[in-house]
């Protein structure tokens, strides 16, 4: 009987192994097309956000655009001898900026709203267009920052991106307490941001930019073991861990972007 008892024993222990293996293998596949995904969306948006940026700018007076100022028609100047192009005044000076700006909000609403009746399809060429969307607004950095200092920023807010993610992913640490503060924090920086568009205070900008890179580092952590857990208790399999897999993407792919864009506020040069 104790023979029996040793056997049964075993065989449950060898299955438990079996059914941890097979978790833990589906766990890394998961994870690896939530990065992919991100880092995907990442590059639409470095291409697009350079790609208006050449458009927007050139060197030469007789192809700029040209603006009427003091009963005068002079050529759009952003700094020294550089000028906006006729597609560059129409993406950033003309009304056309909040369609821009104000697009990807529109898709992100509809992707996290109508996540559950998208197609798995559908939700990827959504995200992309968000991602282009995003770039053609981050084409303005390059007017505003020295390329050498965006280059710097980007592979310091990548380093502390992958290690963020790392821990949260591999920490025993329940985050979930941590969650609803960091989105507390989270409403807080987008409602003293709004407010500093009237202000224009320095000061409060370089506060804000100080607290999101804070926290936008935890909801890295956060976000990466919120997917983690999703995936290991949801059960999910087929277009129900597609769709979260873009989700996730999505997640990620925006606290990075913040961070980029916040980090670059602190330590970014400025063109002369």
């Amino acid at each position: 009987m104790s023979d029996f008892n040793r056997d049964m024993a075993s065989v449950s222990y060898g299955a438990g192994r079996a059914d941890t293996a097979v978790i833990d293998a589906g766990l890394r596949t998961y994870m690896l097309r939530v990065y992919n995904y991100m880092t995907l969306g990442l590059v639409i948006t470095g291409f697009a956000a350079l790609g208006m940026y050449l458009l927007s700018v050139t060197g030469d007076p007789a192809g700029a655009a040209h603006i009427v100022r003091g009963g005068a028609e002079l050529p759009a100047r952003i700094a020294g001898g550089v000028y906006l192009t006729p597609i560059g005044y129409a993406v950033y000076a003309s009304p056309l900026k909040w369609v821009i700006m104000l697009a990807p909000l529109a898709l992100v609403f509809g992707l996290s709203f109508g996540a559950e009746r998208l197609r798995p399809s559908t939700a990827q060429l959504l995200f992309w267009a968000y991602a282009a969307l995003v770039g053609l607004s981050l084409g303005a950095l390059f007017m505003v920052f020295t390329h050498t200092s965006i280059v710097r920023v980007f592979f310091i807010t990548a380093a502390s991106f992958g290690a963020l993610s790392l821990w949260g992913y591999s920490t025993p640490r329940d985050l979930s307490g941590v969650g609803s503060f960091l989105i507390m924090g989270l409403f807080g920086v987008i409602i003293a941001s709004l407010v500093n568009l009237f202000l224009q205070s320095s000061a409060l900008q370089w506060a804000v930019s100080v607290a999101g890179v804070f926290v936008f580092a935890g909801l890295t952590a956060w976000d990466t073991q919120r997917l983690k857990n999703e995936y290991v208790y949801g059960a999910m399999d087929g277009e129900t861990a597609e769709r979260s897999a873009i989700m996730g993407a999505l997640s990620l792919y925006l606290n990075f972007v913040n961070l980029f864009t916040l980090l670059l506020q602190l330590f970014g040069q400025r063109q002369d």
